[in-house]
């Protein structure tokens, strides 16, 4: 109950923060959702040890280093189109290792997102860009999928880190 009460303050926090966003209610509610879960894998790829980068369940599945790498190719790539940009990085997930370079190109790539979702407005946001193998959809659409797929992803690190013993971000006491 207390996240809940915690999650709607920082909703409430970023929505009235400045006019912008006031006048752009629904862009707010996409940044403050995004705000969440980057957060939690910020503090995720924080927390867990040099050593649990490695760590894989199964062989079936990424590292947990191969998560965090999936999720900042996934920001440039994502966040890239909603804006309307070529993304100015990716391969990550193929030539990034190590907890350093790996924290540092998720930064990067959250960082590129902020961008993107801190510019946009309601109105831009109606508007359509290829998705997805050159769908048309709403540039809001593509961050709320941005979003939906780093909460997916932080599902499995939250799995991860209960299987090393660890607490994850969303379940510490705030």
């Amino acid at each position: 109950m207390l996240r809940r009460a915690l999650i709607i303050t920082l909703f409430t926090a970023l929505v009235g923060a400045t006019p912008a966003l006031a006048q752009n209610p629904i862009s707010a509610g996409t940044l403050a959702t995004y705000s969440i879960v980057k957060g939690y894998v910020t503090r995720a790829a924080e927390m867990v040890p040099e050593e649990g980068y490695g760590y894989q369940p199964t062989p079936e599945v990424r590292t947990f280093g191969a998560l965090i790498a999936h999720i900042a190719d996934a920001s440039f790539s994502i966040c890239g189109g909603a804006g309307g940009q070529a993304p100015p990085r990716s391969g990550i997930e193929d030539s990034v290792t190590g907890k350093a370079a790996l924290r540092e190109a998720l930064a990067e790539g959250f960082a590129f997102c902020d961008g993107i979702y801190e510019g946009m407005t309601d109105a831009r946001g109606a508007e359509t860009v290829p998705f997805m193998g050159g769908q048309q959809m709403a540039r809001l659409s593509v961050l709320g999928f941005n979003t939906h797929h780093t909460f997916e992803h932080y599902g499995n690190i939250v799995t991860y880190m209960r299987l090393q013993g660890m607490v994850p971000p969303s379940s510490m006491p705030q």
